[in-house]
This record gives C-alpha cells, structure tokens and sequence, in this order.
C-alpha cells in the first residue's frame, strides 16, 4: 500500500495505491461514500474493501476525493465543527482523473474497472458515464455498492416500507434527506443537476455504452430503491447486470468489516472483477 498525489484536475489529488502480492491482472477504482461530505481513504468501505479486493488479486487504486461542505444539520448531530468543501463537479472531475491516470499506469494488466459504495458509487457511476460518452478510457466494468443515484427518489415498496418501519435506525434516507444531501453537494438546486452528478436521471440512450455492472444493494435501506431504479434502466438500454440484495444488511455493510455479509458481497464483486480479464481477451 502506498499513497501517491496526483496533478488533479483540482489540484492535489491523493489516490492510495495497493498492489497484491499474487496479481491477477485486472485493477479496480475504488471510491468510498459518506453523502458527498464525509467519509476517508482509511475508513473500512475505503481500506478494508481495498485490502480484500487486493488479497485476491486485483489492483485497487482508493481516491481521497475533495468533499462537499459538512453540513449545518450533520454537525450539530455529530457535535462537530461545519466544514467548508467544494461542490459538483470537483469530486466527479477528480474521481474521472483517477481512472485515467490508473489505466494510463503500469499498475496492472488490465482491463480496470470502476466503482464505489454509496455516493462513492453515485461518483463512479458518473464518471464512468461521462467517459462512455468521450473516446476513452472506458470502464470494463461497474462495481456498485448501494449506490445513490437520484436526488429525487422514489417511493419503496410495500416489503422495503414494512422492513425501514420495524428497524428505524435504519430509515435514514428518505426523500427530504436524500434531496438535502444532494443539494449540498451541488450547492444549488436538483432541478439543475447534470445527468453526470445525478446518473439515474440518464435515459437509456445516455446509458447505451454504459459498461456492464455488477450493483449489491442493501436489504433495509431505503436507497435500495435508487439502486433498483436504475437497474432498471440499464436493463432497458440493454447492459449487462447483475443485481442483488445482501440479506439482513442495512445501508453500509461494507463498513462493518465483521459481518459475513461483507465479505460475501466482496466475494460476489471480486468474481465479477477477475471475470473481466478473461473476457477481456476473448475479445482482443
């Protein structure tokens, strides 16, 4: 493991590099959540997901991205100090940045892919549209991490309802939350949000080179059905998906790096990730 800063689209940007003993050949972008405003490269869903893809074989490279101001509402529930940050598109532009100066690296054979748990997947999910509609770089695969991709989001279903309902520690992202987080993250309003910062406004036209993704999504958690939501679309444009909920999981597991639902779900995600180098010759 080793920290490098970049020349950022931004300025400094740190990516933190970590390289298997046993390479298998393809590599992964790796961005961490923490509703644009929080969240750390030391963190579990940053070095704990890293270290596990890396154990079986695949080259992660972590990106410290710039984050959005902490907000009023967030600080005094944690007791902590406002902080000033920045807003779209400067985490979007540097998580982009990464994925280019990673395939462009002698780090791993390849092919990369992308991805990221929470908004860190609605900041990979972006990215990785916004190189499908360019010449290039372009991801062999998402990796999806019950992600956040609408600002306005819609209702659950009577099961999920039921589910947030009997546990209210986990009904933590309704409507007026999610549209909150992401309106602090693009310091202004939703309504004028590129299709880039909120991915799952694309249409399927938009999303018709779209890598194929791989997307696990929490079982109570309300952003489950932004995940699902856009499943649906990538189905509609014609994608490769494969979806699924971690059983008895709410919202962020992949930071409880002691539940067996976690490294389940990172079993499921380094499958996928290591199936791209073979298909990735099949058509070279």
């Amino acid at each position: 493991m080793r920290d490098q800063v970049l020349d950022g689209p931004h300025g400094p940007l740190r990516v933190r590099v970590y390289e298997p003993e046993n390479p298998a050949g393809p590599g992964l972008v790796w961005v961490h959540g923490g509703g644009f405003a929080a969240g750390e490269i030391d963190m579990p869903e940053a070095d704990w997901v890293a270290r596990s893809f890396a154990d079986r074989g695949i080259v992660v490279v972590s990106v410290d991205y710039a984050l959005a101001p902490f907000p009023r509402v967030w600080a005094a529930a944690a007791d902590a100090p406002e902080r000033e940050g920045v807003h779209y598109p400067v985490a979007s532009d540097e998580v982009e940045h990464a994925f280019r100066w990673a395939v462009a690296s002698d780090l791993a054979e390849g092919p990369w892919s992308i991805g990221g748990a929470s908004a860190g997947g609605n900041l990979a999910t972006g990215a990785a549209l916004r190189l499908s509609h360019g010449a290039g770089p372009f991801a062999a695969l998402a990796v999806l991490a019950y992600p956040t991709l609408h600002a306005v989001q819609g209702t659950p279903d009577a099961a999920l309802r039921a589910a947030l309902d009997a546990d209210p520690e986990a009904d933590t992202f309704g409507p007026e939350a999610v549209r909150g987080m992401y309106e602090n993250y693009l310091g202004g309003p939703v309504s004028a949000a590129e299709v880039y910062a909120v991915p799952g406004t694309a249409s399927p036209a938009q999303l018709s080179h779209f890598p194929a993704t791989i997307m696990i999504n929490g079982e109570v958690d309300e952003l489950r059905v932004s995940g699902e939501a856009f499943g649906a679309l990538l189905r509609d444009a014609g994608i490769a998906l494969d979806i699924s909920t971690e059983p008895g999981t709410r919202h962020g597991h992949l930071n409880q790096p002691e539940l067996a639902a976690a490294t389940a779900s990172i079993d499921r995600f380094a499958a996928r990730i290591l199936a791209t180098s073979s298909e990735h010759k099949e058509q070279s």
